[in-house]
């Protein structure tokens, strides 16, 4: 299979814990991201990690994105 060069723009810090998993895994991280794209273009769901799963429907469903935004804002400023 061909190769090529992708250029990407994420936060250094980010980069630097993604690199931290890779290292700990003893992987890289071109091979991380080649995994995770390999997945998602396979046409297979996802699974949420227990995590995720745990707070599915945790939240009415009368909660918007706006909702959000407006709570972040009047906590934050």
């Amino acid at each position: 299979m061909q190769k090529t060069k992708l250029t990407v723009r994420v936060p250094r810090k980010l980069i630097e814990n993604a690199k931290e998993y890779a290292s700990q895994n003893q992987t890289t991280l071109t091979a991380l991201i080649e995994a995770y794209l390999r997945r998602i273009s396979s046409n297979q769901p996802i699974k949420e990690t227990p995590i995720v799963a745990s707070l599915i429907g945790i939240l009415s469903s009368d909660i918007s994105i706006e909702d959000y935004k407006e709570h972040l804002e009047r906590k934050y400023g």
